[in-house]
């Protein structure tokens, strides 16, 4: 099979249908084929529904005939992350303790897929309760990177990032509490978006924590917005959602003039040359761009991501622990770790993580105010191994050992300071064949300013997966 058809970006799919020059119905297969195909290699699906996504094709396929679309998602296969539900369907969060749940409910964000006439064909494997940054399960096995199976594709949101970069669907919801969405973007080469805070709608009680955010992975930036734009705006289950709705353009003015910040170490992380070399290139494309690209010492230290593991432990980690009293002999290795560590969380580290918040943002707000946007690297290193264990395996960066569960994620400090938006796109491969990204901050609810500046690059750049040489070799 060409992979031609894999990789068409959702809306040139769209367009197509609408010039019945494509079928969703043949769209539909030929993912079904390549994720049949991959499903030992890759494994980025949890469940499957293919009969269903097949009927529901052949309905789009009718539609489009007609020139009669249900919605701005009419026949497009969304992978739906496995954290989050559709009625009727299994959800498991990647855990045994959940292997026969089945929802009896729609997530908020889900709902207006659906409502949109996407096919949600499968549903993406995660860790245990989205607790890591890799993505294997006992419930699911390894998901690995289609780029270099020996190595991860990131996580939480690493079924989706690998059915994405894989060709297994045309879009993928993920959710990101510490970079869930941005780490497996950067792992697998594709954009990763986690919005401000509020944005898009989510289920109680995590919906009113700020470091929570559900949001878009893709293979374009395009088709990140289109995706962003269906998922976001208040709801009435929500009260942390925000009003009025922002809907994001799809194109944009170009970055002559713009002043852009950059970081390579966000002030404590120890970074891999190869992630620096691509930063540092990218960062050229913006000076290319008309831009004007200025290091500088963001002056903050570890005490940052100190704070950001305080604040998960509390709240995140405190979730977790409820398990452990019935059913810790069921939990991973990894997620019966961080549970039993949060145990000894009190209300004062909790209070001590809100302050150096406070002091992390007084830094970034005046650099802000200064600049456009920020940018950074999005991981510290191309990606871990696909079996690691943050609970019991090292990590080292330049012969540096750096903290095995969040010491490679360079997107933790903006989940503390969430109401900063924050895209990640690819920068090029590090020398394992793995790809390395590039985070672009915008300053408080200016998601529009974080997709100007990646429309701009990616124009700059020519795209991702464009010619077979650009994907990976499956």
């Amino acid at each position: 099979m060409s992979d031609e058809l894999l990789y068409v970006t959702a809306t040139e799919a769209l367009a197509r249908f609408s010039q019945k020059s494509l079928s969703p119905v043949e769209l539909l297969e030929a993912q079904i084929t390549r994720a049949e195909a991959t499903s030992k290699t890759v494994n980025a699906f949890a469940h499957t529904h293919f009969d269903e996504a097949r009927e529901l094709a052949r309905q789009s396929e009718a539609r489009w005939s007609k020139g009669e679309p249900s919605g701005c998602l009419d026949g497009l296969p969304v992978a739906i992350k496995d954290e989050t539900q559709i009625a009727g369907k299994p959800s498991t969060c990647g855990s045994l303790i959940l292997k026969d749940f089945v929802a009896d409910a729609t997530s908020p964000a889900n709902e207006r897929i659906l409502a949109e006439g996407a096919i949600a064909h499968a549903f993406t494997t995660t860790p245990e309760f989205c607790c890591a940054l890799i993505t294997w399960s006992r419930l699911w096995g390894v998901t690995r990177n289609p780029w270099n199976t020996e190595k991860t594709p990131g996580g939480s949101s690493g079924g989706a990032a690998a059915a994405l970069a894989s060709g297994a669907c045309s879009l993928a919801t993920g959710t990101d509490i510490g970079g869930s969405i941005r780490v497996p973007a950067s792992c697998c080469g594709l954009v990763g978006y986690k919005p401000t805070y509020g944005r898009t709608p989510q289920t109680p009680p995590f919906n009113l924590d700020m470091y929570n955010h559900t949001g878009p992975l893709a293979r374009s930036v395009a088709d990140a917005a289109l995706l962003q734009n269906v998922m976001c705006g208040p709801h009435p289950e929500d009260i942390a959602t925000l009003y009025p709705k922002l809907t994001l353009p799809m194109n944009y003015p170009g970055i002559k003039g713009w002043k852009i910040a950059l970081s390579m170490d966000l002030g404590s992380f120890e970074v891999d040359e190869d992630v620096r070399r691509n930063t540092l290139t990218a960062a050229q494309v913006f000076r290319d761009l008309g831009a004007k690209v200025e290091e500088v010492d963001i002056g903050w230290g570890p005490e940052v991501s100190e704070g950001v593991i305080a604040y998960l432990k509390h709240l995140f980690g405190a979730s977790l622990s409820t398990e452990l009293k019935e059913s810790a002999d069921l939990m991973t290795t990894y997620c019966r770790d961080f549970a039993e560590q949060s145990q000894s969380s009190s209300p004062l580290n909790y209070l001590n993580s809100l302050k150096t918040a406070g002091q992390a943002y007084r830094r970034l707000g005046l650099l802000l105010e200064e600049f456009d946007c920020l940018i950074c690297p999005t991981t510290a290193l191309p990606a871990v191994d696909a079996t690691f264990d943050p609970s019991q395996d090292r990590i080292e960066i330049n012969g540096k050992e750096v903290g095995s569960f969040l010491g490679w994620a360079m997107t933790t400090p903006f989940n503390m300071l969430s109401r900063c938006p924050v895209i990640s796109l690819p920068t090029g491969f590090a020398g394992n064949g793995v790809p390395t990204g590039m985070q672009i901050v915008a300053p408080a609810y200016r998601d529009e300013v974080a997709f100007q500046a990646a429309s701009a690059f990616e124009n700059a750049v020519g795209g991702w997966y464009r010619r077979t040489e650009d994907r990976p070799a499956l």
